[in-house]
């Protein structure tokens, strides 16, 4: 006959494990609660983008660089518009909660925009600082998009998608900016 440890049976919500994080009063409790926490982030972080862009197309210097970003801000106020649709699907009034993450990676990006000389090696540390972002919001939306598929909100998810896949069209646009050109330049510099 198997002993167990009584300890490891332990399953109460009041106890936690050593080590274990003890989660905030109002933590998320079903998948629901994390897709509307979700939700509220990225709307932060895409409000945030809407007033970062501007800021490192003024500093980019290759033509085809501020076409990006000027084209990328044009989307990213559409998704903005999109995720208030996808509040009013399910039955939420947008609202936004600080992107800690996304707060970082702009102050990231103008960190490296003071650290850099203006020029090709600039607009490289552009396109780095965009194409983090870019992965993370990959990320989220990709995340976000199955949530809305498991809890059974099609609409959601296909707005979701949209705006997934238009995220990963402007990081291939940033890479090819990048390889073809901006690099190049940047490493004429050496």
């Amino acid at each position: 006959m198997k002993t167990t440890d009584s300890k490891k049976e332990m399953t109460s919500k009041d106890e936690v494990k050593k080590g274990v994080t003890k989660p905030k009063s109002d933590a998320a409790s079903g998948l629901t609660d994390l897709f509307e926490d979700g939700l509220k982030d990225i709307y932060w972080a895409e409000k945030a983008l809407t007033k970062a862009i501007p800021a490192m197309t003024k500093n980019a210097t290759s033509a085809d660089l501020i076409e990006a970003l000027n084209s990328h801000l044009t989307e990213t106020e559409e998704h903005v518009m999109r995720l208030e649709k996808v509040f009013e699907l399910i039955g939420k009034k947008a609202s936004a909660k600080k992107c800690d993450a996304m707060a970082g990676l702009i102050e990231e990006g103008k960190g490296i925009i003071e650290e850099t000389e203006v020029g090709g090696v600039r607009d490289a540390g552009i396109i780095a600082a965009a194409q983090k972002i870019e992965h993370y919001e990959i990320a989220t939306y990709g995340t976000l998009r199955q949530f809305a598929e498991t809890l059974g909100l099609a609409e959601a998810a296909t707005i979701l998608e949209q705006t997934l896949e238009e995220e990963k069209a402007a990081d291939k646009k940033l890479t090819i900016i990048a390889v073809d050109a901006v690099n190049l330049e940047a490493a004429e510099t050496e």
